[in-house]
């Protein structure tokens, strides 16, 4: 029987990592180099991708645990192992979708540093119970403090669009605030979340805050780079390639497909989500396991509350790093954290404008966002979905376009009661392209010509279909839909399409205003 090595799937601890002698790919030096800066310092990274992990290893690496670094890259780099006091606080493992789940864990952290350090309680309140904790700490051991804050958002994301988005976050600004005004008491501060939330929502006063998350030296600081995986998984790649029956070669680009990707800067190597990666060793099989660990829930809750615009997302979406670095929750916009949140990356940059492209980072994260928002928005049965897809697929490659139509049709023939009828036409044509995206073949929103733009262009091997939408607004459905063919000829949406050799399909698709759905199509 073939023995397989240890992979640390779902391990957060970089001592059980190294104890249970598990497959650990170094990251030791950014540690060293981070903890000799001395910067207060805030990463953002997607769920399943590390941070953890990261933190924990800086919490043994300043508790001067130097046996556990043994052969890594920090053992040479450090030459002094000074021990320190560290305040590790982690909201990961809960859910505080209250602001009373939220009290309980943080009296939780703090009186178990009570505990640890022998210091006596003095006021229920938690900023000065934990301005008290760093000053009495640094008194009795004679060294600063190295605090670590591992997914100081999740209170925050866990009641986004409730009434205790707010409070959380002014628990959290109350809680965090002796971190201002404690510098001296404090060796080394390092903060981790999914998305970064304005400064002066949560962590006023510490403006100082060195924000890696966009900086090109570590960009690889999570996840598993490209040079990573060939160095360190050489073993589980070839048994993955014997079991799918592809060469290695075959099997590292279907690896590249389906789980490499992010870019967590302009010019920075690819990385792998690393749980994925590992997951996908571990079976031998290309699954979705980001999406199977579960979709996050203010994901639902923000398609939920929020228009559907997919198609600047689906299609790459444009935007300066202002657009999507910050999460302001007073202007509600959620891109920011649907970036951050890791469905969608940096795909190119225009150096000369500063303008990123996003996109999603792999076929795992595309399919897996798109099922999100179909299992959400249309009446179609979980467990019926991947049928309709795939009829929609063999209708489409038949040129059975009423039959497609039709599918569609029985999908979106209400309103959600979550969408708004001012809302009802980026539903439509959301839900639309979604659909024709989900049966793999080239889909493009809003493709832009010199006299406009055409809705939605599906292209298959023998086929290009030129979809024109259109909303009803109380006129008769079969002259705007006349309407809608004129159109794509008049400005000339097929034009590019005409010396391809395919066979171009014009539709044209009118929509109901009041939210009943797919009314009438002509071809």
């Amino acid at each position: 029987m073939e023995e397989r090595r240890h992979l640390p799937i779902g391990l957060q601890s970089f001592r059980n990592v190294r104890n249970r002698n598990c497959v650990y790919v170094d990251k030791t030096r950014f540690v060293w180099e981070l903890a000799n800066d001395s910067h207060p310092y805030f990463l953002s990274r997607p769920r399943r991708f590390g941070k953890s992990l990261l933190v924990s290893t800086m919490e043994c690496y300043f508790l001067a645990e130097k046996e556990l670094f043994k052969g890594l890259a920090i053992e040479e780099l450090e030459q002094d192992w000074v021990k320190y006091p560290v305040l590790k606080i982690s909201f990961g493992g809960g859910y505080f979708d209250t602001s009373s789940t939220l009290m309980e864990h943080i009296n939780l952290i703090l009186s178990n540093f009570e505990k640890e350090y022998e210091i006596t309680k003095e006021s229920d309140s938690p900023s000065a119970r934990f301005q008290k904790i760093l000053t009495e700490i640094q008194e009795k051991t004679g060294k600063q403090v190295v605090v670590l804050i591992d997914e100081y958002d999740k209170p925050i994301l866990d009641a986004i669009y409730t009434e205790f988005e707010e409070k959380n976050r002014n628990i959290l600004r109350d809680f965090y605030s002796p971190l201002k005004d404690n510098g001296e008491s404090l060796r080394f501060l390092f903060i981790t979340g999914i998305t970064k939330i304005s400064h002066v929502n949560i962590f006023s006063g510490l403006n100082q805050l060195d924000d890696i998350s966009l900086d090109e030296k570590y960009s690889s600081i999570c996840g598993i780079s490209e040079t990573e995986l060939i160095e360190n998984f050489q073993p589980e790649i070839e048994a993955l390639a014997r079991r799918q029956e592809l060469s290695v070669d075959e099997t590292k680009d279907k690896l590249a497909k389906m789980y490499d990707g992010y870019h967590f800067s302009p010019y920075s190597e690819g990385v792998y989500n690393p749980f994925c990666l590992l997951k996908c060793f571990q079976a031998r099989d290309f699954g979705s396991y980001w999406f199977e660990s579960g979709t996050p829930t203010f994901l639902i809750k923000t398609l939920q509350n929020q228009p559907l615009q997919l198609q600047s997302i689906l299609n790459g979406r444009k935007a300066t790093e202002k657009q999507f670095k910050n999460y302001d929750p007073e202007t509600k916009n959620m891109f920011p954290v649907i970036y951050q949140s890791g469905y969608l990356t940096i795909k190119d940059f225009e150096k000369k404008d500063r303008i990123y492209t996003l996109g999603f980072p792999n076929k795992e994260i595309e399919d897996g966002f798109l099922e999100s928002v179909l299992e959400k928005f249309v009446k179609v049965p979980d467990d019926d979905l991947g049928l309709a897809i795939d009829n929609l697929r063999d209708n489409m490659r038949k040129n059975d376009i009423d039959g497609a139509l039709s599918i569609i049709q029985a999908a979106i023939a209400d309103l959600p009661t979550v969408i708004q009828k001012n809302m009802c036409e980026n539903y439509y044509e959301s839900v639309t392209h979604v659909m024709f995206r989900m049966t793999g073949f080239d889909v493009i929103s809003e493709l832009q010509n010199q006299y406009g733009r055409s809705d939605v262009v599906v292209q298959l091997p023998d086929d290009v279909y030129i979809f024109e939408l259109k909303m009803d607004k109380g006129r008769n459905a079969d002259e705007v839909a006349d309407e809608g063919l004129r159109q794509i000829d008049e400005k000339g949406y097929s034009d590019r399409f005409a010396v391809s050799g395919k066979m171009l399909h014009k539709i044209a698709l009118v929509f109901s205003s009041d939210g009943k759905g797919l009314l009438k199509w002509k071809y």
